[in-house]
């Protein structure tokens, strides 16, 4: 079997300047603190974020924003994080808000190959502002077009040396739409266990998805 485990130094190799990066968990929560620390390290600038949030100060991705470093963000809300709204409103960051289900919706897009998704939601207001707009039987609809990224950042409760991940409760959140919506895939986890100490009916992100498992303190 191919090894895929790798250690933080060799994954800071795989961030560059100007690069995409999805980065999964809800507020923190199912987030990979560790490759957060790997960008950390890395010193790569001017790179694009898309998750759902930007976590709550001290905690995963606001720590990038702490950094900034970041030039765009893609999320669905920047409320728990206060040094986001303060970088938008002084034109250091730029924020994309997009609502919670279209923001998975084009996740999924991206990932499974589809060329977008039509949408009710934002219909006649701001989030529309230079959309198309299709019509189905009498029904205005906004399409709203796939997002991919060059690497996705990953982290479950348990993984095998595969990359076959199992997500306990609600840190699966973004983290299996991501894994299949990146050209790079690096993931963590609470537990390394062997082949097969994941029942297959409990695999939610097929180790197929995951290029490269990061082990570090």
């Amino acid at each position: 079997m191919i090894n895929k485990i790798i250690s933080l130094e060799e994954a800071q190799r795989h961030f560059c300047d100007g690069m995409t990066i999805m980065i999964g968990g809800f507020l923190g929560n199912g987030t990979p603190e560790l490759l957060i620390d790997a960008i950390l390290a890395s010193g790569v600038k001017d790179y694009t974020i898309i998750a759902n949030d930007t976590a709550l100060p001290e905690i995963g991705i606001s720590r990038l924003i702490a950094d900034q470093k970041a030039k765009k963000v893609i999320v669905s809300h920047i409320g728990t994080n206060p040094e986001t709204g303060r970088q938008m409103g002084a034109g250091e960051l730029e924020v994309e808000l997009v609502p919670q289900g279209t923001l998975a919706e084009q996740i999924r897009c991206g990932g499974s190959g589809l060329g977008g998704v039509l949408t009710a939601t934002g219909m006649n207001t701001h989030v529309a502002e230079g959309k198309r707009v299709i019509e189905v039987d009498g029904q205005n609809y906004l399409l709203e077009t796939p997002l991919r990224a060059d690497i996705a950042l990953i982290h479950g409760s348990k993984i095998d040396p595969f990359g076959n991940l199992y997500y306990h409760g609600t840190t699966r959140n973004f983290n299996p739409l991501m894994a299949m919506a990146a050209d790079l895939v690096l993931a963590t986890a609470d537990s390394y266990v062997n082949i097969g100490e994941i029942k297959a009916e409990d695999v939610a992100t097929p180790g197929i998805f995951v290029d490269y498992i990061v082990k570090g303190d």
